[in-house]
């Protein structure tokens, strides 16, 4: 199913209350509603058209509901890009401030705390349940637009397999509810036997009550992966990996007629399976797990998932034990498992609680290539976009010479560069005639030349020269001009600029 079919739960609207079905699990309502949890938002999400600059602030609501630990468990996207939080209780009127302590942009979820201990007071607080099995009822809680009273969506459990998270664009376990979910209870706890069963996440806007919720088993991950006081991630083998279920593909491989598995197509430079699979290689098992040639493995009887539900059930730095065959023999091995699942992109997707990364030179305005960058020409932006961008987004996956693609985002015009002004949003490859593989590369190469002229050269061969001497003396007047404080982002300046800054 296409990302575009999913829209997170976000504010403007959450669950309608369904009326209540004979049948259902017996739930102390009572209970599990002194835990739900209302949450104020005001979030700004960075202008990467002018990555100098913040976006403006934005107003919502979600939902959550208290943990042990004196926590709230809501969505990351309830939260992110947050400048200002405050939650509130069920049947109270008294908000009070909160703030992220963790967050996985991953899996959509996030642990606020809440400094005051009035919050707190007499709260019950919900415990992690299992996860839950198809057509077993589930309890969904939240705070709908158009009144403030909590309420109850009630439904069943469809199907529990892969799905992409929106918030992430990433692919984990997901639980598919047929409780009406609206857009809106971002964060609200979808409750089994008086247990948390999930975090109700997304919805299918191409279809009739077709919810998501983030399952217990990623929750439990999240939870597991605070346990030492720091935050992971989820792990990668760092693989591309094609499905085997033609014979003729199976033979030339040599894969026996009865026996299953997946082709690795690609292995990530610097990615946790490098050197240890290679291209060609057919997978069969994965911790002695059998994966079928339709790249599933058993989740429960009669139920199968994609096969990185084995990887993603290990914490970062565990071992991962794989079973392969490689020019028709069998052979085992075993991965430690050091990257999370983004580390291996050649462009980052969605991104948050970070400002976009910026060079400018002469006034040439040099950024990386971001999923964020060409999501910032609107809703319609696989339509809207520079097909450039569009297209060196694709494969997403690290070569083995560029770490990220560097974009000539825009021309900051003036006498210094004349001529250069409608050049906009290109890729570039080169700088005096050397490849680039990152904008620090770049920046690195510009500011180490000793040349008279420094050489942009794009995607196509075409070369943009500036004088070296001209800009170093002209870029302050360019940079007053569009009223920008710095030629660099924070990310790129020097670490004792950077501590001065964190200072003021």
């Amino acid at each position: 199913m296409k990302l575009s079919a999913f829209h997170r739960v976000l504010v403007y609207g959450l669950l309608l209350v369904a009326p209540c079905t004979p049948g259902f699990a017996a739930t102390n309502v009572t209970a599990v509603s002194d835990a739900i949890v209302k949450i104020y938002t005001v979030s700004s999400r960075p202008d990467y058209h002018n990555p100098w600059n913040a976006g403006n602030p934005v107003s919502g609501t979600g939902s959550g509901c208290i943990i042990k630990g004196r926590k709230v468990l809501t969505n990351a996207h309830v939260v992110s890009d947050g400048t200002f939080i405050q939650v509130r209780r069920y049947g109270q009127s008294q908000r009070y401030n909160a703030r992220v302590e963790s967050i996985s942009h991953e899996a959509d979820l996030a642990l606020l705390s809440v400094d005051d201990p009035d919050f707190f007071v007499d709260a019950s607080a919900l415990e992690l349940g299992a996860l839950p099995a198809v057509q077993q009822e589930v309890s969904l809680y939240g705070f709908p637009m158009g009144g403030d009273t909590m309420c109850i969506t009630r439904g069943v459990v469809s199907r529990v397999e892969h799905q992409v998270y929106v918030h992430s664009g990433l692919s984990f376990l997901a639980v598919q509810v047929d409780a009406p979910v609206n857009p809106g209870n971002s964060g609200g706890p979808a409750i089994v036997d008086g247990r948390i069963a999930g975090v109700a996440m997304m919805v299918c806007e191409k279809a009739n009550s077709i919810g998501y919720i983030v399952p217990s088993m990623v929750i439990q991950h999240f939870f597991d992966d605070l346990a030492d006081g720091h935050q992971d991630g989820f792990p990668t083998m760092g693989l591309s990996l094609q499905n085997m279920e033609n014979p003729d593909l199976k033979r030339r491989y040599q894969i026996p007629p009865k026996q299953d598995g997946v082709l690795v197509t690609k292995v990530v430079r610097g990615s946790s399976a490098e050197g240890i699979l290679h291209e060609g290689d057919v997978i069969t098992r994965l911790d002695d797990q059998p994966v079928a040639g339709d790249g599933t493995v058993e989740l429960r009887k009669d139920e199968r998932t994609s096969c990185s539900l084995v990887v993603q059930k290990h914490q970062m730095g565990e071992k991962l034990k794989v079973n392969y065959i490689r020019k028709g023999k069998a052979q085992s091995g075993q991965i430690t498992l050091t990257r999370r699942m983004s580390d291996d992109l050649l462009v980052p997707l969605d991104r948050y609680d970070v400002t976009p990364t910026y060079y400018i030179f002469g006034g040439l305005v040099f950024c990386p290539l971001t999923t964020d960058l060409v999501k910032a020409w609107g809703e319609n932006w696989l339509k809207e976009a520079p097909m450039d961008l569009l297209s060196a987004m694709s494969p997403n996956m690290k070569s083995d010479k560029i770490d990220e693609v560097v974009v000539l985002l825009t021309v900051l015009a003036g006498n210094l560069n004349q001529g250069y002004q409608d050049i906009n949003c290109v890729v570039i490859r080169k700088v005096n005639g050397h490849d680039v593989c990152s904008l620090r590369e770049l920046m690195a190469m510009v500011e180490s030349s000793k040349e008279p002229f420094v050489s942009f050269e794009d995607a196509f061969g075409e070369i943009i020269i500036l004088d070296r001497e001209r800009c170093l003396s002209e870029q302050p007047d360019i940079l007053k001009t569009y009223q920008i404080a710095s030629d660099r982002s924070a990310d790129l300046l020097p670490a004792a600029q950077t501590a001065a800054v964190k200072i003021k």
